[in-house]
């Protein structure tokens, strides 16, 4: 079941509160991450979607890294138990739609839902379906036509938009190891640099040993 934390406690609360007035309370921290192991161990799975298997180690990074899961509520912190994903999802007409995929943490048991939701879009009628009432989630995007160093994303300003924003970019080789443009964006007063470079780090662990995390 979902919990806030209690404020009154959390060592975090002054910072909460002194980041949560502001009128641009996020911050957005870009990299580019070694996907060269990654790649290597997907060649013998002959098939499987390089695209769903990122967005699968940022959305299990994200379920380890509890800051991730904190969402705001009216002045209040909720904690989800799991958070699932979202991602922007090209049509043949070159405009885009949203695809929603349920987490697990096994990652064919997350391959399996999240293929299938990529078939109903793919065969659907291509109407853009936001989910504005579900934060149990992270979203992401991809532009695998750019291999940018710096990003920022759409916001709606005045309302509790709290949930963490990742970005994948174009891969580039470089002395014999391919880089992917990686970005995070997330509200300052749920979290800090020091959960940034933690989440960051766990994909980088998973990256450099996927056999052991792609079970």
């Amino acid at each position: 079941m979902p919990r806030y934390i209690d404020l009154a406690t959390w060592p975090r609360r002054a910072v909460f509160e002194f980041y949560l007035p502001f009128d641009k309370p996020y911050f957005n921290v870009c990299t580019r991450l070694d996907i060269t192991e990654l790649l290597s161990e997907l060649k013998k799975r002959k098939g499987t979607s390089i695209w769903l298997t990122y967005h699968y180690l940022a959305l299990r990074a994200a379920n380890e890294i509890e800051p991730f899961r904190y969402r705001l509520r009216q002045g209040k912190v909720l904690v989800h138990d799991v958070i699932n994903g979202g991602s922007t999802f090209l049509l043949p007409n070159e405009t885009f739609t949203l695809v929603y995929f349920d987490y697990a943490e096994s990652f064919s048991k997350f391959m399996e839902g999240a293929t299938r939701a990529v078939e109903e879009i793919r065969n659907g009628d291509g109407t853009f379906r936001p989910r504005h009432e579900d934060d149990a989630r992270i979203h992401c995007t991809t532009l695998p036509w750019i291999s940018f160093t710096s990003f920022s994303h759409a916001r709606r300003w005045g309302r509790e938009d709290s949930v963490p924003k990742i970005s994948f970019g174009k891969f580039a080789n470089e002395n014999g190891r391919t880089l992917m443009p990686f970005s995070v964006e997330v509200h300052h007063s749920l979290m800090d640099g020091l959960h940034v470079g933690r989440y960051i780090a766990r994909i980088e662990e998973m990256l450099a040993q996927p056999e052991s995390f792609l079970d």
